[in-house]
């Protein structure tokens, strides 16, 4: 059925619930299961009059974010372990999450991708955008969405 399955989190209750689909999922295939966390990169202003932030400050801030999300990544590795499922993890850094989610997606050769969406509808859905919908219309992998 599958063989590798990629599964995207952010650390929050809704992607948590993603990540133990896909674990579920991967040990009734007897998948691998790949799961990726996408760091942006922090905001640095290049506008006149815009505000700045030293550099030093920017690296210990990223750096908190790649340990965190080294955190949780272990935390899942872990998890899948105890339930026999082989778990790779993986980090991106990018401000372009959907493309580093498919391209991702294309290296790992993966068979599916899990993802969470929170169903955002109308103004919403235009102005928070969506990574989920974003992934959906550009991939040519099987996709799988949790709400």
């Amino acid at each position: 059925m599958y063989e590798r399955i990629l599964v995207t989190t952010d650390g929050t209750a809704l992607s948590d619930k993603a990540v133990q689909s896909a674990l579920s999922l991967a040990k009734l295939s007897g998948a691998t299961l790949i799961v990726l966390r996408v760091i942006p990169r922090y905001p640095r202003s290049y506008l006149e009059g815009g505000a700045t932030v030293d550099i030093s400050e920017i690296k210990r801030i990223e750096a908190q974010w790649t340990t965190q999300a080294q955190a949780q990544l272990s935390a899942i590795k872990a998890e899948g372990k105890s339930i026999g499922v082989t778990v790779k993890t993986t980090i991106a850094k990018s401000d372009l999450v959907a493309e580093s989610i498919i391209a991702t997606a294309d290296k790992q050769e993966v068979d599916l991708i899990v993802m969470a969406s929170h169903g955002r509808k109308g103004i919403k859905r235009l102005l928070l955008g969506s990574e989920t919908q974003h992934v959906l219309t550009h991939s040519t992998k099987p996709i799988l969405v949790l709400r």
